[in-house]
């Protein structure tokens, strides 16, 4: 009989899929899930009263109530990086399509249908002077987020023979390995946007961020700059990139997420949200937001969760039950779990605890079964957001 009830919303990828086994019912139209497989469809976690985690097929989650699920104790997983060349590579396509004005090229073309070869080349040879372009090759390129997809984007910039500058408040020393010592690392925001022919947006989205780019950040910007955002579209004020277009300050604006305001104005090209969409990220995605569900259901532990620290460990052959606390990061949970433990004779076999500053996570592996009532008592502590014990069928309960 299946042990897990998972809900998927949008399409999955089948290969992602495909890592969950028997104990597993998937389906579109579940109640009550103990997880939720999700790609862009919004999720408020208050909905499910079962719900242990939600894992996200992409890097993103403000289609998550993520302060919702940290109160409850449920998972927040998302897939960083498994998109990160697909953006990438597209980040510069639409860039190079804009340098070289090759959608307005394109249209041109289509509208000569009809004429013959010599009315062609005559339109051509009278009409290319309109569409001309420029080079990336030594031009400056700003980015703003050094994650997976801005270092790959700084990197794509330096083979490109651009000029590369990027800025993170606080880059991962994984991502930063990975830069190009030919990227230039500003001390500021403001730093970078002061001094480039290109401006592209990798951060995450947060309210705090809601139109980080607004008037005055576009005032600082060069004459005849372009904005890139392939990132979140609530980065950006609309109304203020239209105007910064209107005015000559931008040339162009660039973006993966349609607009109404956006649509009709001929310095713009957007495409449909499409950063993820290749048949490589999509598998990705949904292959590591399959394995991080399946092993925080199965075994309790946390991997590319964004509210609950990252906590790995593989239970022994003698691990009867593993005893899941979450917690708020207050000073003796620890001491608290272990003493009730103990006071009821049973054998803790390990004990592995970590923290993000806000929530605490432990997994206790314990030689033998825990009475309901003893974890009753712990979950009822005031600092216990939730409690979960998993039994594994091993040669102590056979």
């Amino acid at each position: 009989m299946p042990r897990f009830r998972i809900k998927k919303l949008n399409n999955i990828d089948p290969e992602g899929l495909a890592l969950l086994g028997p104990e597993y019912t998937v389906s579109a139209e579940e109640k009550d899930p103990g997880g939720i497989l999700v790609r862009s469809a919004q999720v408020d976690t208050d909905s499910y009263p079962s719900l242990l985690a939600v894992a996200r097929a992409g890097a993103g989650v403000n289609n998550i109530t993520v302060e919702k699920a940290t109160t409850k104790g449920i998972c927040v997983f998302n897939a960083p990086g498994a998109n990160a060349n697909a953006v990438a590579e597209l980040v510069f396509v639409m860039l190079g399509i804009s340098a070289r004005n090759i959608h307005r090229a394109i249209n041109f073309c289509r509208d000569l249908a009809g004429l013959s070869d010599k009315e062609i080349t005559e339109q051509v040879e009278a009409k290319k002077a309109a569409f001309r372009g420029f080079e990336l090759a030594g031009k400056t390129l700003g980015v703003l987020g050094l994650g997976k997809i801005g270092v790959r984007v700084a990197n794509g910039g330096i083979q490109r023979q651009m000029r590369v500058m990027g800025f993170d408040p606080s880059p991962a020393l994984e991502n930063i390995h990975q830069l190009s010592p030919e990227v230039s690392l500003a001390k500021s925001w403001k730093d970078v946007v002061r001094q480039v022919n290109v401006l592209t947006l990798h951060m995450p989205f947060n309210e705090k961020l809601r139109h980080f780019i607004n008037a005055d950040a576009l005032k600082l910007l060069p004459q005849g700059a372009i904005l890139v955002n392939y990132a979140r579209g609530s980065l950006v004020d609309q109304a203020a990139v239209l105007d910064a277009l209107d005015s000559g300050r931008l040339a162009g604006y660039v973006a993966d997420f349609p607009a109404a305001a956006m649509l009709s104005n001929p310095k713009v090209i957007v495409s449909p949200h499409l950063g993820a969409s290749t048949e490589e990220s999509e598998e990705l995605c949904a292959s590591m937001a399959v394995q991080e569900l399946k092993d925080y259901l199965e075994y309790g532990t946390v991997t590319n969760s964004v509210n609950f620290p990252t906590v790995e460990s593989v239970p022994s052959d003698d691990v009867h039950t593993r005893l899941i606390m979450i917690n708020r990061d207050v000073p003796g949970m620890i001491g608290f779990a272990s003493q009730k433990i103990g006071a009821h004779g049973i054998n803790i076999s390990s004990y592995l605890n970590a923290s993000n500053g806000a929530v605490g996570y432990n997994i206790i592996d314990l030689g033998s079964p825990v009475p309901e009532s003893v974890v009753k008592e712990i979950a009822t502590h005031e600092g216990v957001i939730r409690t979960r014990t998993i039994v594994f069928a091993n040669k102590n309960n056979k």
